[in-house]
């Protein structure tokens, strides 16, 4: 994909730059969130200061240069630049659709990699919406991304994005379908949903997204009834201060929400 055909990331900051040493020193907290552990390779390595920068395009290129072991960092620089910067419909979802492709490899050759099943949950949950929920649901999508999705937290249970994932699964499956059709057909509810979105802000207390998240899954199931707790989630996103370029994107769209 031509280099020019990526957006540019729009609030760059050198605070965002993790050089040499600093990103070792910064993992833990920048990766709280998926649990990616640190790469060996110094090649993975620099496609990860790539996406923690911003340059989601670069990251993904310099991630399939290095093949399997770099399918993580540029399923999820995909993921996060199809969501927030791609402006072209049809190229979102062919960005989602080849992660998805990339991620069901991966899950085939790295059994035991919690993230080759989030990123393509994520990229798979990012593609359904982009397609519509029901369309998704017909194309049997629903099942594969919960299936995913529980394999991640079985390989992982403190990935707190996993949690938010499978939070927001629960909501739009309810929302969409209805809480008895949910319950039967897919084994999703109301209460899977927040007990999976309490848990990731009690793994990753840091994370606007995950109240985000809460957040329209509140609005999802509960409509006006909880708007108040809804709108508080988004301004305690809102006041999250970034580590990285996507925490800056997530924090951003939270602002966005709250002025419309």
């Amino acid at each position: 994909m031509a280099k020019g055909s990526w957006a540019k990331f729009p609030h760059a900051d050198k605070a965002y730059v993790y050089e040499g040493a600093a990103l070792k020193k910064a993992w833990d907290r920048l990766h709280r969130g998926d649990c990616e552990p640190f790469p060996k390779s110094e090649s993975i390595q620099q496609a990860w200061r790539l996406y923690h920068a911003g340059d989601f395009g670069g990251a993904v290129e310099a991630g399939l240069a290095e093949g399997l072991d770099g399918y993580n960092v540029a399923n999820k620089a995909a993921a996060i630049y199809a969501t927030y910067l791609e402006k072209s419909e049809a190229r979102k979802l062919k960005l989602l659709g080849e992660a998805m492709e990339r991620a069901e490899e991966a899950m085939a050759k790295r059994p035991k990699d919690a993230n080759a099943f989030y990123f393509y949950a994520l990229a798979a949950g990012r593609y359904s919406q982009g397609i519509s929920v029901a369309k998704a649901l017909a194309q049997g999508l629903g099942t594969k991304v919960k299936e995913a999705l529980a394999q991640a937290l079985k390989l992982q249970p403190k990935h707190a994005d996993a949690h938010i994932a499978f939070g927001s699964w629960n909501a739009e499956i309810v929302g969409k379908v209805g809480g008895m059709v949910a319950k039967l057909t897919y084994g999703a509810s109301k209460d899977a949903a927040l007990e999976h979105f309490q848990k990731a802000i009690k793994l990753n207390p840091d994370s606007a997204i995950a109240r985000i998240e809460y957040a329209n899954g509140l609005a999802l199931l509960f409509g006006k009834d909880r708007l108040k707790e809804a709108e508080k989630l988004y301004a305690e996103a809102a006041k999250m201060k970034a580590a990285d370029a996507m925490e800056r994107l997530d924090i951003e769209s939270a602002k966005e929400e709250l002025e419309d």
